[in-house]
């Protein structure tokens, strides 16, 4: 008999398996489990094997991000950081301070910023002017679908009132048209594209700067959802690889290729190529991005009806769809005839009818195939629409943090959809009784990676330590299970890996302990819980 490498004992073990959800002990042999169960698997601690006493801390299977930007989130840590904080003077003065410590930066760039911070949702350039006049800054806001410009900014990419707003997005303006300092969507580009570009060691260095964050909250595995340049967002392809190559990365990753969404078809032998170059390792390229969407707060979510204003009368907007239907109905099937995986982001009502449509074409031509295709955001799904994700085998992508009551969705959102669509937003409970299949992302940067805090807000539909008492809509809730499946076997599944997200014999032993029993603690407590351990593989990469 083989002596196992390691052992641990004195559970609970989550096993994530639903013959024998519970036990006590496991043992790892290779990067592979070799044993769970109770006692009887002490049979294989022999003179060499590590032994781990749990002690009553929980062993359960590796998280996995199925939506993250871990590149971007990483280099964003080393630039100007405005998270965690939602005062505007409060922004001015980290701006500030950022400047006067990186004197050689020919540009201010950051993010983090939140709308709810500004009448309206939106920042002027005189703000940012206040704090830095003599440099360029582009800023973008937490969910990265807008940025911030000062003056010097807009003056360097000559916008003026007489520039046109590009068709994916719009300058917010002044009253007599000058661009105001807010960029919406696409209309970033016309300024990000004269930021210096990031080097191949600095992306590579953001990527292994993720890699240890995500590993010290017990993420095991992800998928980057946006391979390619967008909105002056450079590409993280070649850190991957480079990592993938001399071994520092560490978790396993799929990376999702950026559809151009100003081209069309011409675009796929080029993916399939991108595809081949970039699949080493520890990491897979083998999934297509598509933003069908924006988002509710800037009115660019896909909508079936318009918006309302702030009297609550219906305007003339309903959002933009940046793929044309019928023409992501043919990319769709085309890509999945080529056994790529689809991921959509798809945020409101009508974008996540087309991409369902899309799914459905493809299921119609191909037959199911088995490419796991899979929406992500789901804001605002329709109720006719909540079945037929089960129906067609589309994965719904759930970022559960964003469920809650927060002034974002309060005050920049509800009003503007009205009680019917409002009561139609994270449908994670509608979803699972559907019987879809739920995996869970973070959206990093946008809000924060820690699954813990997305499984609390999953199981709450409150946000951690909020104290109010308000629960956004509370039929949507899932129970804790479920939402620890999402984060680990939903999401593995998603991933392609099988032989992950659940604990069984022969599958990747890809752990994570935790320093108490979330099963056993009250729910709104869950996010309270901290990773101890983390292991890829039989690997530790976090704690010791």
């Amino acid at each position: 008999m083989r002596h196992a490498d390691l052992v641990f004992t004195g559970g609970p073990v989550l096993t994530m398996d639903p013959a024998r959800t519970r036990a006590s002990s496991l043992a790892v042999t290779g990067e592979r489990i070799a044993a769970v169960g109770h006692d009887e698997v002490r049979e294989l601690i022999g003179p060499r094997t590590e032994v781990v006493d749990l002690g009553g801390r929980l062993l359960l299977p590796g998280f996995q991000d199925a939506h993250v930007h871990a590149v971007g989130g990483g280099s964003e840590l080393a630039e100007c950081d405005l998270t965690g904080v939602v005062d505007a003077d409060a922004y001015l003065e980290r701006i500030r301070t950022y400047a006067l410590e990186h004197p050689e930066r020919e540009w201010i760039t950051g993010s983090g910023w939140s709308m709810e911070s500004f009448a309206g949702g939106v920042p002027t350039r005189q703000l940012l002017d206040s704090v830095v006049p003599d440099r360029p800054v582009l800023l973008a806001n937490r969910d990265h679908h807008g940025a911030w410009a000062n003056t010097r900014a807009l003056e360097l990419a000559g916008l003026t009132a007489a520039t046109p707003d590009p068709a994916d997005g719009r300058m917010e303006r002044e009253a007599d048209g000058f661009p105001s300092g807010m960029l919406q969507e696409g209309a970033t580009a016309l300024v990000a594209r004269l930021v210096p570009p990031s080097t191949p060691e600095d992306r590579l260095a953001g990527l292994l700067r993720a890699q240890r964050l995500l590993h010290s909250l017990g993420i095991t595995g992800w998928q980057d959802a946006l391979l390619g340049d967008f909105n002056g967002m450079a590409d993280p392809s070649t850190a991957y690889v480079a990592a993938a190559r001399d071994g520092s990365l560490t978790a396993r990753v799929t990376g999702a290729l950026w559809w151009d969404r100003e081209r069309g078809a011409e675009q796929i032998p080029e993916l399939v190529a991108r595809r081949k170059e970039l699949t080493y390792g520890r990491f897979r390229a083998g999934s297509v991005k598509i933003m069908q969407d924006g988002i509710a707060e800037n009115f660019t979510a896909a909508l079936g009806a318009p918006y309302l204003d702030g009297c609550g009368c219906a305007t003339a907007n309903s959002g933009l769809s940046f793929v044309d239907p019928e023409a992501l109905r043919d990319h769709v099937t085309a890509l999945d005839a080529l056994d790529f995986q689809v991921h959509f982001h798809a945020l409101g009502d009508r974008a996540v009818r087309e991409a369902l449509d899309a799914v459905e074409a493809a299921v119609a031509a191909n037959g199911r195939r088995g490419n796991r295709h899979h929406l992500a955001h789901l804001q605002i799904v329709h109720p006719d629409d909540l079945p037929r994700f089960a129906a067609l085998g589309a994965l719904a992508n759930i970022q559960p943090l964003w469920a809650a009551h927060e002034p974002q969705m309060d005050e920049l959102t509800i009003p503007f959809l009205g009680p019917e669509r409002a009561a139609w937003q994270y449908p994670f409970g509608g979803l699972l009784r559907a019987g879809a299949t739920l995996v869970a992302g973070s959206d990093w940067p946008v809000s924060s990676p820690d699954p813990l805090a997305g499984i609390h807000v999953a199981v709450n539909r409150r946000e951690p330590g909020a104290t109010d008492g308000r629960v956004f809509l509370p039929e949507q809730r899932v129970d804790l299970l479920s939402a620890i499946a999402a984060y680990t076997a939903g999401s593995a599944h998603v991933n392609g890996l099988d032989d992950a997200g659940s604990l069984l014999p022969g599958h990747l032993a890809d752990l994570v302990v935790l320093d108490r029993d979330i099963l056993a603690a009250p729910p709104e407590e869950i996010a309270e819980a901290r990773v101890e351990r983390t292991y890829v593989g039989g690997e530790l990469v976090h704690g010791g």
